[in-house]
């Protein structure tokens, strides 16, 4: 019946109203009393419902309205008095279910709150609308929230149309709609203005979704309310697995049971002259919502909390599911307590779990926390860079940082630091938090304007090539449109690494702002038009061209370049270009047409042998995400390693996240297998190193060695153990908000989602054997929990749910030069893990034991070795048949 009332509503296009006198509102009748029954309703369960039933419960009452006095010159000008009595308070539970089974409604809410709850209240309307609401300061803020939500049940207007009002919701954009005797408002939740705000992940396909809508049906008798009936929902989801979702739903009934002789109009010249004859002590306390300050009573202070979590947070179990969950509730516990007292916890952490809690505390993201951390770390020191970096990277990952994360690290770099990585790592963090504080809105800050001036500069205010260096990756951080000049000048630079890092943030800028200019420079780059270049360098022109929506010629150029390129990049562009034909990327339309010509696309050009590549594939394909993985790995002539490229990607609902990105640089190796460099890296120092991008944050590289006697000292010395590019415990997932519900009632809505990662990559060669091997090893922990809860301080209900697993990632590419051509195989691979997800519901009062369920599902996902190109598979046989 609600849904062809609700139908009607919308289809009508004419407003028709009986009130009085032609009343913009709602209309009362002198000296008679209104009586109601009252009913509110609170559910929390999860998207799609459970066997087992929403958690929740229900407030009734009885009603009393009536007129208190109305302005002489304006009918639609009243102040109305209500009072509730009878209140009762009932769970939709079955009995052995039920936390209020044996209890009384004195006993739940207490006797002052009971008796605060029916104290009468006033509420002055004008033309329908709320301009005051009068109640006692003194009241429990959750008390005179559940009255602000029954008065603001009495606002409404009679004609259609879009206004803003103020209710118990905030300040928000309401949509009225009606027809004869029935009105239909519609709140849109999203413009409501509130004093309770949250924050939420920068990042859309690690965010949450929210859903909301809220709709109340009035029934007319006499201009008056005969029956109002209000609902309201709220949907939140994880963008990434969307079945970790909850739902709040809020019921408000309020029908007319009959009328009776009133009370006479008081007298009075204004509203305030009469609520003061009526009580002085009433007071305007304002429709909109007050904060309600929940205390946890019997809750573990954050170091007893710390004393008990400390052993899930040791290196050993940092692979496991346990070490995340105990980072998230470490988070929770820290963003409640006092520096002090996270101080004390950072002086009483053992060694090996000190890193951990860096992480924790930086993650917290509070003012406490951050000054915490800062008086803790002593930059000038160089043998704290582990806990110095841990800090930093966590400020990377930061999920709402604000701009005083960004001063501190800004007086960090201007003070003296101990080492030089973590000076290095300091500006490249301080690139990533401008592109956050800009997305935010906030580019024009003071501290951001500051710093973006600082490393906009820095790139020509030094020749240092580290510092150079630096910068340049700083700036790729910060993705600032003004950069990319920059990026574009130093994509021509005489120094290799210059161009590649360029090149490289130019390819994560958005396809529209790259300007003809930067294409013609690339393409300068790519085809050697002014310089010779590396071939790494090429390679990175070449991804950029690719990606930038290229023109006809351009494809048409790249393809006649083919041939004429040193041997092994001709395999690698003839494999890139087919990579993105066979994934069907979006140059695949324009490659396809720029093949039909027969001079570009023949058998010379198309039967190119070597062994570089390029390979895209699926990792995950679901509903809700999609993750895709793409290997490119380049030889120089000799066979040596020149450049491996791995990347991870997810996209959620149109939104992209360049997860991971592990890409590991050789040169100047030909010497040691007395083989001749190819054009352009004649004169190239020896060098191998690592370079990791993790959630678009582009970290410090990592140096394998540097300089043949280095070389040659690390080869003597090799263990065959890889080296940490990045270990830690990361905040993904966070967002909070405070979702104030129409009938005065609070959902708090906290979801968190927590990685323990630890990625590291070698290189190993051996001389005797002429093989060399590099590994990229990545193992993680994955840890996802939402909360939704309703507390009214006496009475508490709400739901955690979450899932996680433990994965491992691993990719090795082992080359043979013993023979020519060389023999090399890749190999990609993720290991047999868990998944699990949980649901728990609980109920609980301020006094009594609380009713909790809880319901878990496990699984095991078998383990894969990810598919590349045919070519490498025949090659692996006769690498591991040679070796055997």
């Amino acid at each position: 019946m609600l849904t062809f009332v609700v139908f009607l509503l919308c289809t009508a296009s004419t407003v028709s109203t009986s009130a009085k006198g032609g009343a913009a509102g709602p209309w009362l009748n002198n000296n008679q009393l209104y009586k109601f029954s009252y009913t509110t309703e609170v559910l929390v369960d999860r998207a799609r419902g459970s066997k087992e039933g929403s958690g929740g419960y229900r407030i009734s009452s009885d009603v009393d309205v009536n007129l208190v006095w109305r302005e002489p010159s304006s009918k639609d000008d009243q102040l109305i008095r209500l009072v509730i009595s009878k209140v009762k308070i009932e769970s939709n539970q079955s009995e052995k279910k039920n936390v209020l089974h044996g209890t009384t409604t004195e006993s739940v809410l207490g006797k002052t709150s009971l008796a605060a709850l029916t104290k009468p209240f006033l509420l002055h309307l004008r033309n329908g609308k709320a301009k005051a609401f009068y109640s006692y300061w003194a009241e429990p803020a959750t008390i005179k929230n559940l009255k602000r939500g029954l008065a603001s049940l009495l606002q409404f207007q009679l004609n259609a149309g879009k206004v803003i009002e103020n209710d118990v919701s905030g300040r928000c954009t309401v949509e009225y709609k009606a027809v004869k005797g029935q009105v239909m408002r519609t709140k849109l939740l999203d413009t409501c203005k509130t004093a309770e705000t949250g924050f939420t992940t920068h990042s859309q396909v690690l965010g949450v979704n929210r859903k909301s809508n809220s709709v109340t049906v009035f029934t007319l008798e006499e201009g008056f309310i005969h029956s109002a009936v209000a609902e309201e929902m709220h949907l939140l989801a994880v963008n990434a697995r969307r079945a970790v979702a909850a739902k709040v739903v809020s019921r408000q009934t309020l029908k007319l049971v009959g009328t009776e002789a009133g009370p006479l109009e008081a007298a009075g010249k204004d509203v305030p002259g009469v609520v003061k004859s009526i009580d002085a002590k009433l007071a305007a306390v304002g429709i909109m919502a007050e904060k309600v300050k929940t205390q946890c009573k019997n809750c573990p202070s954050l170091f007893e909390h710390w004393q008990a979590q400390q052993k899930q947070l040791e290196p050993a179990g940092l692979s496991k599911a346990t070490a995340p969950r105990s980072f998230l509730a470490l988070i929770q516990s820290i963003r409640k307590a006092p520096k002090d007292e996270i101080l004390k916890v950072l002086k009483s952490a053992s060694k090996t779990s000190l890193p951990q809690v860096v992480d924790a505390v930086t993650s917290s993201q509070t003012t406490a926390s951050l000054d915490a951390i800062l008086e803790f770390l002593n930059f000038t020191d160089a043998k704290g860079l582990v806990l110095q970096e841990r800090f930093l990277y966590a400020c990377g990952f930061a999920s709402h940082p604000n701009e005083r994360m960004l001063q501190a690290l800004l007086e960090i770099s201007k003070g003296k630091i101990g080492s030089t990585d973590i000076k290095e790592s300091v500006v490249i963090i301080m690139g990533a938090l401008i592109h956050k504080l800009c997305q935010r809105g906030g580019c024009n800050l003071p501290t951001v304007v500051q710093v973006k001036k600082m490393i906009l500069e820095g790139p020509d205010s030094t020749q240092d090539e580290s510092q150079v260096q630096m910068y340049l990756l700083a700036l790729k951080n910060s993705l600032l449109p003004e950069a990319i000049p920059i990026f574009t000048k130093y994509a021509e630079s005489t120094v290799g690494v210059y161009s590649t890092i360029a090149l490289s943030a130019l390819q994560r800028y958005d396809v529209k702002i790259i300007t003809d200019e930067v294409k013609q420079t690339v393409n300068r780059v790519y085809h050697q038009n002014r310089r010779i270049y590396e071939k790494n360098v090429r390679a990175a022109a070449a991804d950029v061209i690719l990606s930038s929506n290229p023109s006809y010629i351009e494809v048409k150029n790249l393809l006649l370049s083919i041939g004429n390129l040193p041997h092994e990049m001709n395999k690698y562009m003839l494999s890139k270009l087919q990579d993105i034909l066979r994934f069907q990327m979006p140059a695949s339309k324009v490659i396809h047409q720029a093949m039909k010509d027969m001079i570009s696309h023949n058998y010379d050009r198309f039967a190119k042998v070597g062994s570089s590549s390029s390979f895209s594939g699926f990792m995950a394909q679901s509903a809700d995400v999609t993750s895709t993985y793409s290997l490119d790995i380049l030889y120089s002539g000799s066979g040596i390693l020149r450049r491996s490229n791995m990347n991870i990607y997810g996209a959620s609902k149109g939104a992209m996240l360049h997860g991971l990105q592990v890409a590991i640089e050789a040169q100047g190796l030909e010497t040691l297998i007395a083989a001749t460099p190819d054009e352009g890296e004649e004169d190239l120092e020896s060098f191998a190193g690592m370079s990791a991008l993790l959630f678009d944050v582009q970290l410090r590289p990592v140096t394998f060695f540097k300089g043949y006697s280095d070389l040659m000292s690390k080869m003597f010395s090799m263990t065959g153990e890889p080296m940490n590019v990045v270990k830690g415990l990361i905040l993904l997932t966070d967002h909070s908000e405070v979702i104030q519900l129409q009938s005065g009632l609070k959902a708090s809505a906290e979801f968190q989602g927590g990685l323990a990662i630890d990625i590291s990559g070698g290189m190993e060669i051996s001389l005797w054997y002429r093989e060399s091997k590099t590994s990229v090893n990545n193992r993680g922990a994955l840890v996802v929990t939402g909360n939704v809860t309703v507390d009214m301080d006496f009475l508490r209900t709400g739901m955690e749910v979450s899932f996680e697993t433990e994965a491992s990632l691993n990719f090795i590419t082992t080359v043979q030069f013993s023979e020519y051509p060389f023999l090399v195989c890749m190999q990609m691979d993720k290991t047999t893990f868990p998944f699990s997800e949980h649901l728990t519901k609980y109920d609980s009062l301020s006094s009594g034991k609380p009713i909790v369920l809880h319901k878990h599902k496990r699984q095991l996902v078998p383990g894969a070795e990810f598919p590349l190109h045919q070519e490498n598979s025949n090659m692996c046989k006769r690498v591991f048949s040679s070796s055997w």
